[in-house]
């Protein structure tokens, strides 16, 4: 099969790069806008829940009778359960149809939304963020969905606003939760998840084709058992480093039995004929180089959504805060949502005429200007929020090449585990942005008034790191799209057996 070399004006979807990417008679794809917006609502609608109960962490201990150390379980179990169900759900979706694991995704989206709106009781709380952070695969789910059956002409703007709904759902969702946490009982934010999971459902149950392309095997248990494993071993770590201390052998001894589950995972997956996740296509180098971009993107996004509404509500006795409300802070992130839903259909015809490496690179810069905006207007709140705005707009735009770049180089009957891997690595990166920021914060601090709040230094020092992240995911994206675009491990390639 010859090799496509990327050019600066090829699309992502051309008649040649269909033939690697899509198994030969392969239904002609008819479903157009109408398709792609009842998608990109679900993947809102999962991607909201993330962000909602941000707010309420403050809370938590009055309103569910439970210590500080608890109530941060309830973001932390949901961060967990996305990264195991993620590339889990992903893989089963090409197994057994995407549309099929897509409306499941959403379904748990709802029983674990309307479990959280009926209890006030911890435990039964904590089942219900857990069964929410699994809804989380509808996002990959989805990009592959559109990748399958959406016309070729709408595919790349049709994946650039579903992958930017990981960042609009954040961007909408603080100034939404401080309104609900402000106004009325935290119980009515988990009803409106819950109703928009039940919209979605419907919706694409009734205008969303399934893809026929199938990934024959056998469900990996012992796979989705060690990955599990590793990722809980990793990301417990990662959010409670803070508070236990890097050096505790608590968090030190997560760390080590994540290395070890790792290498057990490799061993297993290199060995197994049907794997759960294809470790031979994902060390490809556009692949492992996208994956690593993605990584530094989610590290910076995640810095700002954490750092400004923290900087907007610092009273100004700190000499750097404006001392505003939850509801105002969330409002000043608003525009920057408002712009991801703008800019993600223009990214999707940048990707289509430049490709996905050079708007990769594109977005990334933006990014890291948005952070020297920051840098240099940060005593006014108006440089503030357009600061957070720049930064949003960025992500709006490499959020929506990421997959494109792995998609590319990816036959459909693995879209979605690819899709799903690529989101884990964005999870793994918010994670690594939210660890470090609680660490700054922690460990950077004045006193103000007898209480130690974090100093103007660690605001500089996330946002400056931020900043570097993206401009050095640029870089990596620049050697992410060349050599050959051929994904050189079809379904009917040899995988040595166990």
């Amino acid at each position: 099969m010859p090799v496509v070399e990327e050019t600066m004006s090829c699309a992502p979807q051309t008649e040649q790069s269909r033939e690697i990417n899509e198994p030969a008679g392969s239904p002609p794809r008819k479903a157009g806008w109408g398709t792609v917006l009842v998608i990109c609502f679900g993947g809102l609608a999962a991607s909201l829940m993330q962000t909602l109960v941000v707010p309420l962490l403050p809370r938590f201990p009055e309103l569910l009778g439970i210590s500080p150390s608890l109530a941060s379980w309830l973001v932390t179990i949901a961060l967990v359960s996305t990264a195991i169900a993620t590339p889990v759900l992903s893989r089963l979706g090409d197994m057994f149809g995407k549309r099929r694991l897509l409306v499941i995704s959403l379904g748990l989206l709802i029983a674990g939304s309307v479990l959280c709106a009926l209890t006030s009781h911890w435990l039964v709380f904590l089942i219900g963020r857990a069964v929410q952070g699994a809804a989380f695969a509808a996002i990959p789910l989805g990009i592959s969905m559109i990748s399958a059956v959406v016309t070729p002409e709408r595919v790349g703007q049709g994946i650039a606003l579903m992958s930017a709904t990981l960042g609009i759902g954040g961007a909408l969702g603080l100034p939404f939760a401080g309104m609900v946490v402000q106004y009325a009982d935290y119980h009515a934010l988990f009803w409106v998840c819950a109703g928009m999971g039940c919209v979605a459902v419907t919706a694409v149950i009734l205008a969303v084709p399934e893809s026929t392309t199938r990934t024959p095997g056998r469900v990996d248990l012992v796979g989705m058992v060690l990955l599990g494993g590793l990722l809980g071993a990793l990301l417990v770590p990662l959010s409670y480093g803070s508070t236990w201390g890097w050096a505790n052998p608590a968090t030190l001894g997560c760390f080590l039995a994540a290395i070890g589950l790792s290498v057990l995972f490799v061993r297993y997956e290199l060995r197994h004929r049907n794997p759960l996740v294809n470790l031979y296509a994902v060390v490809k180098r556009p692949i492992l180089l996208t994956n690593l971009a993605s990584v530094l993107i989610g590290f910076a996004m995640m810095s700002n959504f954490i750092g400004v509404p923290a900087f907007l509500q610092a009273e100004p006795a700190t000499g750097h805060g404006f001392g505003v409300s939850l509801l105002v802070a969330g409002l000043c992130m608003l525009p920057g949502g408002l712009l991801m839903v703008l800019i993600a259909p223009l990214a999707g015809r940048l990707i289509t005429v430049r490709g996905p490496r050079l708007t990769l690179m594109l977005g990334a810069a933006i990014i890291g200007a948005g952070y020297l905006v920051w840098l240099l207007l940060r005593a006014e709140l108006w440089g503030v929020a357009l600061s957070a705005a720049v930064v949003s707009g960025g992500v709006a735009v490499a959020y929506g090449a990421m997959p494109a770049l792995v998609l590319k180089t990816t036959p459909e009957t693995e879209a979605a585990a690819a899709t799903g891997i690529n989101t884990l690595a964005r999870s793994i990166g918010t994670s690594l942005g939210s660890a470090t920021a609680g660490t700054l914060f922690a460990g950077i601090t004045m006193t103000v008034a007898g209480t130690a709040v974090p100093a103007t230094t660690a605001f500089v020092v996330l946002f400056v790191i931020g900043g570097l992240a993206a401009l050095l995911a640029a870089v990596i994206a620049g050697f992410a799209g060349t050599g050959s675009q051929q994904s050189r491990l079809s379904p009917a390639a040899p995988v040595p057996a166990r």
